[in-house]
C-alpha cells in the first residue's frame, strides 16, 4: 500500500469519525466537506545522522571541540600532577618533620587546599567553556542546514520536508539527505565573501 492510500484511508477515517460526532452531539445531518488534496502533496525527507556524519561543517566544528577539549585535558593533567607532587612533598616533610611548628603545617595544607580548589575551578570552567562552544556549534549548524533547506525548497517546492527519525516508513524515492548534503558541503567549501 502507498503513501497516498493510506494518506488517503487516514483522512477518510477522521473525516467519518468527525461526522459521527458531530451528528451524535447535535442531531444535524452533517454537510459534506470538502476533502482535502492529499494526492498533490510533496514530500521528502532527510536522515539527520547521515548528514550530520558527512557535513564539513559539522565536522570541522566538532574536531574544533575535540581539540580545545584536548588541550583542556592536558592542562588539567599538568595541574594535577603538579598538585599531586606538592601533596607529597608536603606528605614527606610531615613524616620527616621537616616543618618547625604546627602554625606553618596548617599554613602549607591551606596553601594546597586552595591550589587544590583552582584545580576544580579551573576544570569547571573549562567543562563550562566546552558546553557553551558545543551549544553554539548545534546552534550554527542547525540554523545553516534550516536556512538551506528554505532556499532548497524555494527551487524545489515541497509541502513537508521532515526527518527520518520521526517516520516509521518512508519511500526512498522521498529521501533528499544526498541533495541536501551535496548543496550544504557546496555551500561550506565556497562561502560568500
Amino acid at each position: 500500500m502507498n503513501i497516498k492510500s493510506v494518506s488517503t484511508i487516514v483522512l477518510s477515517a477522521i473525516m467519518i469519525m468527525g461526522c459521527k460526532q458531530q451528528s451524535e452531539t447535535t442531531n444535524v445531518v452533517p454537510q459534506e466537506q470538502a476533502p482535502v488534496a492529499v494526492s498533490g502533496l510533496k514530500i521528502a525527507f532527510v536522515d539527520i545522522d547521515s548528514l550530520l556524519a558527512n557535513y564539513a561543517f559539522y565536522q570541522d566544528l566538532t574536531e574544533e571541540l575535540i581539540r580545545k577539549q584536548e588541550n583542556f585535558r592536558l592542562s588539567l593533567a599538568e595541574d594535577e600532577k603538579s598538585l599531586q607532587k606538592d601533596i607529597d612533598d608536603f606528605n614527606n616533610k610531615v613524616r620527616n618533620n621537616v616543618y618547625s611548628s604546627a602554625e606553618r603545617v596548617q599554613q602549607e595544607q591551606n596553601r594546597l587546599e586552595r591550589k587544590r580548589q583552582a584545580y576544580i575551578e579551573k576544570g569547571n570552567k573549562y567543562a563550562a567553556e566546552l558546553e557553551d562552544q558545543n551549544n553554539a556549534n548545534s546552534q550554527k549548524v542547525g540554523e545553516a542546514i534550516d536556512k538551506f533547506v528554505k532556499e532548497y525548497n524555494k527551487k524545489h517546492g515541497y509541502n513537508l520536508i521532515i526527518t527520518r527519525s520521526s517516520i516509521l516508513y518512508a519511500d526512498d524515492v522521498m529521501n533528499i539527505t544526498a541533495a541536501i548534503l551535496d548543496g550544504l558541503n557546496a555551500e561550506y567549501s565556497s562561502p560568500e565573501e
